[in-house]
């Protein structure tokens, strides 16, 4: 049995949570604490304050999962103003054995690992992931986590975290061009996480609030969810539904660029939330319109990973790969 401390950094929260691996590589997590990380100048202040919280020695191992590139030292998070040095940080924690991961790479291991009761079926044909062949990942929160998952029948599995958040928007209609318009004055580029994010309502629900010639209030991304969720706001349930015909374009185009045809997965709180919205929204349509290859599209399995904790579930199995090999 081996201890450690598993985490989830990303732009809003950072989760952490005590995890234990079994000689069998099974994998149990403790309660979560979850911190916002507004409130901590620093990892080493978050560490620091939840090392307090529990009270206790901490095991000497961790395992963090950032939501950002993790190939230099320094690693700077997409949308935090973290900076942490990578350089030292085994003895600024107090750990002897020490995994970082991009935070979607760790999903990737979620996926991989999860049993089949922790998939919600979301389009395509209702068969379980494939034990071979390549699974794309991605999934909208505070930013855009992109990744994949490649399998092999009898040689365990690899996971590669990608920035496939910052690929360009590319717009299927009217309504879509007059959303690139409207961030294009703003940001000159416009990457797809400005639209298919928590944030990227907000863009949505004004650009259509423009095209009807209504004048609604400023809302942020938190009331403009609520209220199209919740059915009380119009224009934000025109909004979610439009969000969702995005994300589906978007999953199909992933699917496409990675060859995932073994099946994609939607993860993140989000996607968690909206899952009964996307099941009956035209995500499924957007996903397979793929020109010629809509037939292909078809074929693919989309599981959205309904894990309450992928992020500190699969920081916990890299750290299982990395030190303990105990990779299925």
């Amino acid at each position: 049995m081996t201890d450690l401390v598993a985490a989830d950094i990303g732009g809003t929260h950072a989760r952490f949570a005590l995890a234990k691996i079994g000689a069998d590589g099974a994998i149990a997590l403790g309660e979560v604490e979850t911190l916002r990380t507004s409130e901590h100048p620093s990892l080493d202040a978050a560490w620091e304050t939840y090392r307090a919280r529990m009270d206790r020695p901490l095991p000497p191992a961790a395992a963090l999962a950032f939501a950002g590139p993790v190939a230099s030292d320094k690693i700077q998070l997409t949308n935090n103003s973290w900076h942490v040095r990578l350089s030292g940080l085994e003895e600024r924690l107090g750990v002897s054995r020490l995994t970082v991961v991009n935070d979607f790479e760790a999903v990737g291991h979620a996926v991989a690992r999860a049993d089949q009761e922790h998939f919600l079926h979301l389009a395509g044909p209702d068969h379980p992931l494939p034990s071979h062949g390549m699974v794309s990942i991605l999934g909208p929160g505070t930013g855009l986590g992109v990744a994949h998952l490649a399998r092999s029948a009898g040689s365990g599995y690899r996971v590669h975290a990608t920035e496939g958040g910052h690929i360009g928007f590319a717009p299927l209609d009217a309504v879509e061009d007059a959303i690139l318009a409207r961030l294009r004055e703003r940001l000159g580029r416009v990457s797809v996480e400005r639209v298919v994010s928590g944030p990227g309502i907000v863009s949505i629900y004004r650009t259509l609030a423009e095209l009807e010639g209504r004048d609604p209030p400023e809302l942020d991304d938190v009331a403009i969810w609520q209220g199209g969720l919740s059915g009380e706001d119009d224009l934000a349930v025109a909004a979610i539904e439009r969000f969702c015909l995005a994300l589906g374009s978007l999953a199909g185009d992933i699917a496409l660029v990675q060859g995932g045809f073994g099946g994609v997965v939607i993860a993140g709180g989000l996607g968690y939330r909206i899952r009964e919205t996307l099941r009956g929204s035209g995500f499924a349509r957007r996903f397979v319109l793929k020109g010629r290859y809509e037939e292909l599209m078809a074929t693919i399995p989309v599981k959205l990973i309904t894990h309450p904790q992928p992020g500190l579930f699969g920081a916990a199995a890299a750290f299982a790969c990395e030190h303990l090999e105990t990779r299925p």
